[in-house]
């Protein structure tokens, strides 16, 4: 069974196709992929002792750093 998120509404497959895109090194798909976790990265931010725009980038840059390795 397919779900979907709340605030995207993104199937467990269109996910996936935007996993391997990104594994492909397509910028778009991780944009799209960071835009989808955007609000669990905002909230993660919050508990961050960094200001929180500080704290949202340091995630995303950790993100793209993992991506590429």
């Amino acid at each position: 069974m397919e779900t979907k998120n709340d605030t995207a509404a993104i199937t467990d497959r269109e996910f996936v196709e935007l996993l391997h895109a990104a594994k492909q090194q397509q910028p778009e798909a991780i944009l799209k992929i960071i835009g989808l976790f955007q609000e669990d990265i905002e909230a993660v931010s919050q508990r961050i002792r960094i200001p929180r725009e500080d704290a949202v980038s340091h995630i995303v840059t950790e993100l793209l750093k993992t991506h590429h390795e």
